[in-house]
């Protein structure tokens, strides 16, 4: 059912069956290494193939071989697949995912694409259009440099407000059948763009977003920061995160004490140089598959909102010099006894 402007609720919640986090060799190196399911190796993490997006892709098809069999499924049980990456005409999910021969749904939500497919995911389930549904997103350090910045031949140097793009790929089973994890609730997020224009700064051009989705859930909710636990933003790194709370006081609320965000969370800013911290479709994703799930498995966070952020530029719109757009997309997670 509809809550407020831009949210819903489930009659019958479905539930996050499984998760699945493939990452590289320097996300592994982080604070999280240990969490993750799988680890790549050597610095340009291939993972056995030739290129970085083909390393990608491969990503992408282990996160859901691995959250299938964690979930005691087989390929063929998922109804649907609600994927996407960073690279032109999603690439990396369509080659990735092609062997699985599940229904597939292509999407872009750039760095918000977990939160994206999820919520889609979960419609579905709860509608009744699937038992098991699978979300998928991805990205690659090299790929995404290629991709939106220079080459990494170039060897250019990076600001300061620039944010490491994680190597990783987070699958998710949403199904009917019973965990200890529930999707309660979405906030569906819309675009919000302060005409910041500068690409090596995305907390900045993403953390209106990120408020605008947040005040936008306790508002259609009715809820005060005091009912979650935790509230998780995907990759506003540093930078972001102060504006974020700037934004957020300027409209009554402090969510200072009890907010998280990955891309702060995945690497060691003291040891890594990864500047603002971390970003990338996979920043979200593989915190959200090996630390954030797990904890609301095991109660210690009963509810927690997920807030993946998206920075939407394509390559054609920075080169015409437009700015940088945002959005976010809202995840309610809650914990289920028994």
């Amino acid at each position: 059912m509809m809550k407020g402007k831009q949210s819903l609720c489930f009659a019958v919640s479905p539930y996050i069956l499984s998760a699945a986090s493939i990452a590289g060799k320097k996300e592994g190196e982080g604070p999280l290494g240990n969490c993750f399911d799988e680890l790549g190796k050597g610095k340009d993490n291939l993972f056995g193939k030739q290129s970085w997006e083909e390393a990608e892709s491969e990503m992408q098809k282990r996160a859901c071989l691995k959250a299938v069999e964690k979930a005691g499924l087989l390929p063929q049980d998922i109804r649907f697949l609600f994927g996407g990456d960073l690279l032109r005409q999603g690439v990396a999910t369509s080659m990735g995912i092609e062997a699985l021969k599940i229904p597939m749904f292509g999407l872009f939500g750039a760095c918000s694409t977990s939160g994206e497919a999820i919520a889609l995911s979960a419609m579905s389930v709860a509608a009744g259009y699937g038992d098991h549904v699978l979300a998928v997103t991805s990205s690659h350090f090299g790929s995404a440099e290629k991709e939106f910045r220079f080459p990494l031949g170039y060897a250019t140097q990076r600001p300061l407000s620039a944010q490491w793009t994680v190597t990783g790929s987070g699958a998710f089973v949403v199904s009917t059948q019973k965990s200890h994890v529930r999707v309660t609730g979405v906030t569906v997020g819309k675009i919000v763009d302060f005409g910041l224009k500068d690409s090596q700064n995305m907390g900045a051009c993403m953390a209106p977003a990120a408020c605008d989705t947040i005040t936008q859930n306790l508002e259609d909710f009715g809820r005060d920061v005091e009912e979650y636990d935790q509230i998780v933003t995907g990759d506003l790194g540093y930078i972001g995160q102060s504006i974020l709370f700037d934004l957020v006081r300027r409209k009554g609320k402090d969510i200072s004490k009890k907010h998280m965000d990955c891309g702060m969370k995945i690497f060691d800013q003291k040891t890594q140089d990864t500047h603002a911290g971390g970003s990338g479709c996979g920043c979200a994703a593989i915190t959200l598959a090996s630390y954030v799930l797990p904890k609301i498995e095991k109660g210690e966070w009963k509810k927690v909102l997920f807030v993946p952020t998206g920075a939407l530029m394509s390559t054609v719109s920075f080169n015409e010099g437009e700015s940088v757009p945002g959005i976010a997309h809202g995840i309610v997670l809650e914990h289920v006894n028994g």
